[in-house]
């Protein structure tokens, strides 16, 4: 799928791609019918007339109006009872006559493509595709949720033999999708969520992103695919305590490692729970940057390309009072005491301990509770550490 010879057909990409046609229209026709799709509808909208929720679904003719009338509908009315207000700016760094991989620090399981493609649909720009790990696929009406939502399949499980195999196929499908489709997509900058908010992209990301394109080159099969950061800021991790509880499993037993169910509350939390304020960057595509480096070396213009990639989401970050004060005690400062009150730094150590009190670990011993105070404490700090270590950027 690699070469500039291979002709590449649809049908190829069938195991991962979203449903089109025929497909998207019995996909939806199983969705209703399923029990674990009704459950979880009803879970997340508790006044739905469900009935009616059917009969509109079944409308739908395409991915394009149930990504903006069903999820739209529904991403409106979850913003407006989880969070303080969702923002975006940097729209005008996308060009209209131009399709982009906007690939993004990565916060929430479930949120972070679709509040994305809300800011999109509010400011009447076309939605991208959304790359969803398998692991998150546990049961086939799932499969079928994301596959109608424009959602296309990452293979995180792959054996050693496959794992080559599985990454060229994404690859071509990324710039089959930027080149033939005319559509853009969304990736994480890492698989995974960073537990710390250190923010970092992985090289074997950009790596993947070079097994395709059109030419033999490798910066040009980047340049290809047109790599538009995008900087994710939550004043509040939902699951901030999840993930402390899940450093300190790990650090009780090296080898823990979170089961499906660990991964289905994780996504219940991020859903349903507070966020706070929420903004969104879009920054300038990485394309001008990465043309000018002169290096011919793989190695070199791989890093070159993450290292531009975190610069831009460490510089777009929105700093939020509680990314302040946890810097400031994580560091035994009173550097930007400016930027938060004497209430401001009650609240936060308020909320931070009720989130401790919420981890459902036996025998947590005084210094383990400390242990997870500062992991938490990391993880608003962070954001800021990396947006000072940027230098090109102004606190906002």
């Amino acid at each position: 799928m690699s070469s500039s010879t291979d002709i590449i057909t649809p049908e190829q990409f069938a195991e991962i791609a979203p449903y089109r046609g025929d497909e998207f229209i019995a996909a939806l026709n199983r969705l209703v019918k399923d029990p674990g799709f009704e459950h979880a509808v009803r879970y997340v909208m508790p006044d739905v007339d469900y009935p009616q929720f059917v009969k509109s679904l079944l409308q739908v003719r395409d991915q394009n109006e149930f990504q903006t009338k069903v999820m739209g509908h529904f991403l409106e009315m979850l913003a407006a009872s989880t969070t303080d207000g969702l923002s975006f700016d940097g729209e005008s760094n996308c060009k209209p006559d131009k399709n982009y991989t906007f690939i993004s620090n990565h916060r929430d399981i479930v949120l972070d493509p679709s509040f994305l493609n809300l800011c999109f649909i509010r400011s009447e720009m076309p939605v991208t595709q959304v790359a969803i790990g398998n692991n998150l696929l546990i049961y086939e009406w799932i499969t079928d949720l994301v596959k109608v939502n424009r959602s296309f399949i990452v293979k995180r499980d792959a054996k050693v033999a496959k794992a080559l195999e599985a990454a060229k196929m994404l690859s071509a499908y990324i710039h089959y999708t930027i080149t033939t489709l005319h559509e853009s997509v969304w990736i994480a900058q890492r698989e995974g969520r960073a537990k710390d908010s250190n923010d970092l992209t992985q090289e074997s990301l950009i790596k993947m992103l070079a097994l395709s394109g059109v030419s033999s080159d490798l910066k040009e099969k980047i340049l290809e695919v047109n790599l538009m950061p995008v900087s994710i800021s939550y004043e509040f991790d939902p699951n901030d305590y999840l993930k402390a509880r899940e450093f300190l499993l790990k650090r009780r037993d090296p080898e823990f490692k979170k089961s499906q169910r660990d991964d289905l509350f994780s996504m219940e939390t991020g859903l349903l729970s507070n966020k706070g304020r929420v903004h969104f960057r879009v920054c300038p595509c990485i394309n001008d940057d990465l043309a000018a480096f002169e290096s011919t070396d793989r190695s070199e213009i791989i890093r070159h390309t993450c290292m531009l990639i975190d610069r831009a989401i460490h510089c777009g970050y929105r700093i939020y009072p509680c990314n302040y004060i946890a810097y400031d005690e994580i560091n035994g400062t009173s550097r930007f005491a400016e930027y938060y009150s004497a209430e401001d730094e009650r609240k936060f150590n308020d909320y931070i301990d009720r989130q401790l009190n919420r981890v459902d670990v036996a025998d947590v011993t005084a210094d383990e509770r400390s242990f997870m105070r500062r992991m938490m404490l990391t993880m608003y700090a962070n954001p800021l550490t990396n947006q000072l270590a940027a230098s090109e950027c102004d606190r906002n």
